[in-house]
């Protein structure tokens, strides 16, 4: 079409081929827009695998305007989404440790994980899973006897009221003349009790 432009009124050529004005111009738009930052997708591309898909479309515009290319945040962020590239994001594993809280249990088990007898020897923490973009906390208690859960609390937010509900139905279950050690990590919420 651009080439019978050049000898026919473009009116004429939109009314054979039935497009509208606006149509015509939005084509010649996108395509000269194309053009002219195929050169910059092709390092956007180039940056986005040198450090494995890592970088989002604020980095990369950094890496480009340090590389000497004028462009702005946003059309950078077109084109990554044009390309079909998206930033990886690094999952951030729960860390329970907050510093000192409350009152550090002495080490009892010093390693020496297996119980010769059931009830005497249990051990607990706090493990984060991701269920439907959603951040789910369970805490078990685990007997070391034979592996047995003996009591376990499923919660959205890992808290003491988590590790109370928890040790509750763990303690339904025992006998209180037993001599039993509960071993944790001394987590914050292990901390309060």
């Amino acid at each position: 079409m651009e080439e019978l432009r050049l000898k026919y009124p473009l009116e004429h050529l939109l009314h054979i081929v039935k497009m509208a004005r606006s149509s015509y111009y939005n084509h010649v738009k996108t395509k000269s827009y194309l053009q002219k930052h195929s050169a910059t997708e092709a390092q956007i591309k180039a940056i986005y695998n040198q450090h494995r898909g890592r970088y989002g479309y604020r980095r990369i515009t950094l890496e480009l305007k340090n590389q000497g290319y004028t462009v702005n945040h946003k059309t950078v962020s077109k084109l990554m989404g044009s390309l079909g590239l998206k930033s990886l994001i690094r999952r951030k594993k729960y860390r329970s440790y907050k510093g000192e809280v409350g009152k550090i249990a002495p080490n009892l088990l010093k390693r020496k994980f297996l119980a010769e007898k059931p009830n005497q020897k249990w051990a607990t923490d706090i493990t984060e899973f991701k269920v439907n973009d959603k951040k789910i906390y369970l805490s078990p208690i685990i007997e070391m006897f034979n592996g047995e859960i003996v009591s376990y609390n499923i919660s959205e937010s890992p808290n003491f009221q988590q590790i109370k509900e928890m040790l509750n139905g763990a303690i339904e279950k025992i006998n209180k003349k037993n001599k039993l050690i509960l071993h944790s990590d001394q987590g914050w919420q292990y901390q309060m009790m």
